[in-house]
């Protein structure tokens, strides 16, 4: 009887977290369903994981927030998204809090961040950052360009926490 109670109870013991696997936050079942236009399951599958620390996920919730998509248009979140993945080395999310402080959205505008965030991106070989810094380059002072460089390499320096 013991060795029956005891294969019962290591049976469901495996069903159940089986179970939790086939039920946990899934990021691909997260971008089909984006990609389709479902953005109620897109958030439901990528929340989990951004909050466990997931860069990517923690990116795409920075970009639903950011173009309202299944969710209010939130630049403050969108930047506190963007900003945990950049932490992380998202060249994506650090792309993203570029163009977030040279257009002014969910922070003031400040073209020295801008540049900053956009040379970050573009030293992971992100060419639109690379574009995006050259062009904002040429609205910015030799001086501003300078500061933008040194609190890029500080940021690389920090591992890029805290910029």
């Amino acid at each position: 009887m013991r060795r029956l109670t005891a294969i019962l109870c290591l049976t469901i013991a495996v069903l159940l977290g089986s179970a939790g696997v086939s039920w946990g936050a899934d990021y691909q079942k997260g971008y089909a369903a984006y990609k389709s236009g479902d953005y109620a399951t897109a958030l439901r599958e990528w929340k989990p994981l951004a909050e466990q620390g997931d860069a990517s996920a923690q990116y795409n919730l920075g970009v639903m927030y950011a173009n309202g998509k299944g969710v209010p248009q939130d630049g403050k979140t969108a930047l506190k998204s963007f900003t945990l993945s950049a932490e992380q080395g998202n060249a994506y999310a650090q792309y993203s809090l570029g163009y977030m402080y040279e257009n002014g959205r969910g922070v003031i505008q400040d073209n020295i961040h801008a540049h900053m965030w956009y040379n970050i991106a573009a030293s992971q070989g992100y060419k639109y950052a690379t574009k995006n810094r050259d062009l904002l380059a040429k609205e910015m002072t030799p001086s501003q360009i300078e500061k933008a460089q040194e609190l890029a390499r500080d940021c690389v320096r920090k591992k890029y926490k805290g910029c």
